[in-house]
């Protein structure tokens, strides 16, 4: 980075190593009951002005022991106009004893799961009012997660992108799939995996993919079934997994390969489940990968720190923030407008990068070849000119 991320406005570190990280939903504002909102005054029906605004979640800690590096869930607030991340987190919450090792933030901003070392919990938004004004912040919930309790570290979590499902794939290989709210279970395997590492719905929560250990399974969420296996090549490591958010093309699945020569994206169709295509990428191996919200770019991050945002049109790099951060990246998000990508470190920071317009650059590329073009018509028009001038004049 050139300067320490406590230099830079839109990187800053918060004191913990962090593991997951995701944006606010725009939902979480409905979520809160107006008695958190409020005073003792008569001001239940205001809204929160204040705290409307671009948020993100960070998790992390030290873990258990007497190292001195807490175990907390953060938020920490973005402006968008000035690119600044807030220097002090708006809102904390202790975990205990426990690391929060993942998170996934319901998407209709009822709350968000967070996986501890041995078991799940649920957390809900919430309104201090220490002041005049209001501040986002979390609470612990009463909603206890029967079937996530004592089932040891879950390195895997994702809801549907309606927020009806709920699947998550635990350290031991186990696969669970779950409605939501009622937590009625629809998906129970053991060994899937030798441990899963990712998992993901398909954006209309027929399918379901994980990878770990071996090939890549794909369930039918609601047979409850695995209807196929994606196999990979002897040197393949799959390691990331992500559908397509794409409405104007045929639906794919991306899987992040770790290999001999790096680590590429390979692509398959959904509808036969065959490989498509395998594109090198990094030569460093991927230890975070996510897809935005519209569909149109990647994000990877690296064992080296460097963040790599990719078109996924043509398989491009669009921009590479080399040493976005000084140890591992662990954790990538795109915001809901696919806007802005947060990306979270072991090195205690959180980094916000503005994910510029393909169109546009692509657009001011082409006007700027066309006025070139423009201009050797017009010199060579005024040569013509003159050199037919001299002609006339003899």
């Amino acid at each position: 980075m050139g300067k320490s991320s406590g230099d830079i406005q839109n990187c800053k570190k918060y004191g913990v190593p962090l593991y997951g990280a995701a944006w606010v939903p725009s939902g979480a504002l409905g979520s809160i009951p107006n008695s958190s909102r409020s005073g003792d005054d008569d001001s239940t029906s205001l809204p929160p002005s204040n705290i409307i605004g671009n948020h993100v979640l960070l998790a992390g800690g030290g873990g258990e022991g007497s190292s001195g590096i807490p175990n907390t869930l953060l938020i920490s607030k973005y402006d968008s106009e000035s690119n600044y991340l807030s220097d002090e987190p708006v809102a904390k919450l202790g975990t205990g004893a426990d690391v929060p090792y993942r998170v996934a933030v319901h998407p209709g901003g009822d709350g968000l799961i967070c996986a501890l070392p041995k078991s799940c919990r649920w957390f809900e938004w919430d309104a201090d009012r220490s002041t005049d004004d209001y501040t986002l912040s979390l609470k612990s919930s009463e909603k206890v997660l029967n079937h996530l309790e004592d089932v040891g570290q879950q390195l895997a979590l994702n809801f549907n992108s309606e927020g009806s499902l709920l699947a998550v794939g635990g350290e031991d290989g186990k696969l669970r799939a779950f409605k939501w709210p009622s937590m009625e279970l629809i998906l129970d395997e053991d060994n899937v995996h030798a441990s899963v590492k990712d998992l993901d719905f398909s954006p209309d929560g027929r399918f379901l993919v994980s990878v770990g250990g071996g090939p890549a399974k794909v369930w039918d969420v609601e047979k409850s079934t695995s209807i196929t296996s994606l196999h990979k090549a002897n040197d393949e490591k799959f390691a990331f997994c992500k559908f397509s958010r794409m409405t104007d093309e045929n639906k794919v699945l991306y899987i992040i390969a770790m290999h001999g020569k790096g680590s590429s994206i390979l692509t398959w169709n959904t509808t036969t489940w065959e490989k498509i295509s395998s594109n090198l990428i990094v030569r460093d191996p991927i230890c975070a990968f996510n897809v935005s919200a519209d569909g149109r770019s990647f994000a990877a991050g690296t064992v080296q720190g460097d963040v790599y945002i990719l078109s996924s049109r043509n398989m491009r790099v669009r921009a590479i923030i080399k040493k976005a951060h000084l140890g591992v990246v662990t954790a990538l998000a795109f915001s809901q407008d696919s806007r802005f990508l947060v990306s979270v470190s072991m090195d205690s920071s959180a980094r916000v990068t503005q994910i510029k317009d393909e169109k546009k650059n692509g657009f001011q590329l082409w006007v700027f070849f066309l006025m070139i073009l423009l201009a050797i018509v017009a010199y060579y028009v005024q040569s013509k000119g003159l050199y037919l001038q001299k002609l006339v004049s003899f």
